[in-house]
């Protein structure tokens, strides 16, 4: 990310525009512009955190929390573990604005997230992140360390299945340190 790029990471408040969020994916787009704010601030069902630079939105994340259980991670996660549900950080959605992409804009975002799994570790528990990721999203997530999860299929008709995937808060723990 360039130096002279100043961006600040906070929760998305209700009076923010979203109206001029454009990030090329017409789907995460209607997401953040229609229905982020009344997931957050009228169903409570998640919240959104923004990147915002220069007064403009340069990015934002949706995130919930959620349960996993052991069967679902791979076996050296698993053992470690009790079987029953147990808490994580669900990352909904990802999306960073055309004119801020290829900036750093996006790891940034994740980086906020997985310090947020960190502090909901801390205060009520938390296994680790799960996000579900779009097809063309998978490489990325990937070379950051997550790993697919074991799940039930399901078809969304035309619209390409996202990839749930996981990393351990172990892993987080020792990549937030560094």
């Amino acid at each position: 990310m360039p130096d002279a790029l100043v961006v600040q990471v906070r929760r998305l408040e209700s009076h923010d525009d979203r109206s001029h969020f454009c990030s090329g994916d017409i789907e995460l787009d209607r997401f953040f512009q229609r229905f982020a704010g009344q997931n957050q601030f009228r169903h409570y069902v998640g919240s959104s955190y923004i990147a915002e630079c220069a007064a403009q939105i340069a990015g934002f994340t949706t995130v919930s929390s959620g349960e996993i259980t052991a069967e679902q991670l791979a076996n050296v996660v698993r053992k470690r573990l009790p079987d029953y549900p147990l808490p994580i950080l669900r990352i909904a959605r990802l999306a960073v604005d055309q004119r801020f992409q290829h900036q750093g804009i996006g790891k940034l975002l994740l980086k906020a997230m997985l310090e947020l799994a960190l502090q909901l570790r801390d205060q009520v528990g938390c296994v680790g992140v799960v996000v579900d990721a779009k097809p063309t999203a998978v490489a990325f997530y990937t070379k950051l360390g997550f790993e697919p999860l074991v799940c039930v299929g399901g078809e969304l008709g035309s619209r390409p299945e996202p990839l749930p995937m996981f990393l351990p808060i172990q892993v987080i723990a020792q990549a937030i340190v560094r």
